[in-house]
């Protein structure tokens, strides 16, 4: 517990001095993700909007390739930014809908899943175009998944 404590007050301490990023910066993301509990794999792509310093608002549209039937999940999350160079962690909260037919060509069940997601992330920089993009997220709605997701970015 003590451990936990001591990261919570060190980034803290490090978003009063880190500079993530800037007003009016942007990036486009190209996404895989990986679910752990239903081991689903999805790509999507989101776009990535720095609207004041070191916070950026981030829309993401994902397509789940589930064992039967079809599924999408579309994402709205603040992005807090608290490290700079290297690698540039993140922590995010947001709303997400998943959608949902569990059999697309005949007479199926649909779904549709409203509820809310939180996570942690990192954009590495590998040259001045393009970025690596790594994200931990939890879901509270139906199926509570608990995932990665990994891409690249590319700054605007």
């Amino acid at each position: 517990m003590k451990k936990v404590i001591l990261l919570f007050f060190a980034c803290f301490a490090l978003s009063f001095v880190a500079s993530a990023q800037t007003q009016g910066d942007s990036r486009l993301h190209v996404l895989g993700s990986y679910g752990l509990r239903y081991k689903y794999f999805g790509v999507g792509a989101g776009f990535e909007y720095f609207f004041v310093d070191n916070f950026a608002i981030m829309p993401s549209y994902t397509k789940i390739f589930p064992n039967v039937g079809k599924a999408s999940n579309f994402s709205a999350d603040l992005r807090y930014y608290v490290s700079v160079g290297t690698s540039q962690l993140y922590f995010m909260a947001g709303y997400s809908q998943s959608w949902e037919n569990t059999n697309p060509d005949g007479a199926g069940t649909k779904r549709n899943y409203k509820g809310a997601n939180v996570g942690v992330g990192a954009y590495i920089p590998m040259t001045e175009w393009v970025g690596l993009s790594t994200e931990f997220k939890a879901q509270s709605q139906y199926p509570r998944e608990v995932g990665f997701r990994f891409g690249f970015a590319f700054p605007l």
